[in-house]
């Protein structure tokens, strides 16, 4: 599935029994991003989200799949998205959740706002942004560990957690894909913190995020204990020195300038 032209974008959604929401949400991502290729990266999907993929894929085209083997965690999954993003040619990699949380009515100012950055979030912690129907522990849990990230890695962004993205081409080969850190939800911070490390100018644009309305959440305790151990381990560098995050991969400097001028 090659761009045919200019600076293409490919919208990746990694789906584990999604069948429920996977038409609506591919129907709506045609209807907002007309002219951008999409990726399902399943992993082996119980509910037969897989299959129904390959399906939707022959009626509506320009829609790619990965099956993977079993549920091997959402890092992955967009690590995944970006080495075929870069292997196929695309210019911007956009990331967002496949169980409608994530309004795809937003991603002509998502794309629009990488004309003035490299990186733009879809925020929920910026004027204008917000959740819906979280409960109150929830909503205290997101902002609490937003605010732990703001500190430890001093990234500039207000939702550091947020995987509504929109990444140019630029920023992910400069990131070391094969020595990332994360496989579950600290992926985002980890991700995030690498393209800062990297130059990266971070926007946001604000979105609602609204509760899955069909199927159950991935979200469990052990993955949450496990993401926070994360990023308490990539702020060692900032107080131990001899950092464990890899360096970024080596490009000319004058490639950033002649990248930032065509963009």
């Amino acid at each position: 599935m090659k761009p045919t032209h200019g600076v293409s974008s490919l919208i990746a959604v990694a789906t584990y029994n999604e069948r429920e929401n996977l038409p609506l949400l591919l129907s709506q991502l045609r209807l907002h991003a007309p002219t951008s290729h999409i990726l399902v990266i399943d992993d082996n999907s119980p509910d037969g989200t897989g299959q129904l993929a390959e399906q939707l894929a022959k009626t509506m085209g320009r829609i790619a799949i990965i099956h993977r083997p079993g549920k091997l965690g959402l890092g992955t999954a967009m690590v995944a998205a970006m080495k075929y993003a870069l292997h196929e040619g695309f210019g911007v990699l956009v990331t967002m959740d496949a169980d409608l949380s994530h309004d795809p009515a937003v991603l002509p100012r998502l794309l629009a706002g990488l004309c003035e950055f490299d990186v733009m979030i879809g925020s929920r912690y910026i004027v204008g942004g917000g959740t819906k129907d979280w409960p109150l522990l929830r909503r205290f849990l997101s902002k609490a560990v937003n605010c732990l990230v703001r500190v430890l890695h001093r990234l500039p962004a207000r939702d550091n957690s947020g995987g509504y993205r929109a990444y140019k081409r630029y920023y992910l080969e400069r990131v070391d894909l094969d020595h990332l850190l994360s496989v579950g939800y600290s992926f985002q911070e980890e991700m995030l913190l690498r393209c800062h490390r990297a130059g990266a100018r971070i926007g946001e644009t604000p979105i609602l995020f609204a509760d899955r309305r069909q199927g159950a959440s991935k979200v469990n305790l052990k993955e949450c204990v496990r993401s926070l151990a994360m990023l308490l381990y990539l702020a060692v560098p900032r107080f131990l020195g001899g950092p464990p995050l890899a360096p970024l991969n080596r490009l000319p400097k004058e490639t950033l300038h002649e990248f930032r001028k065509t963009a």
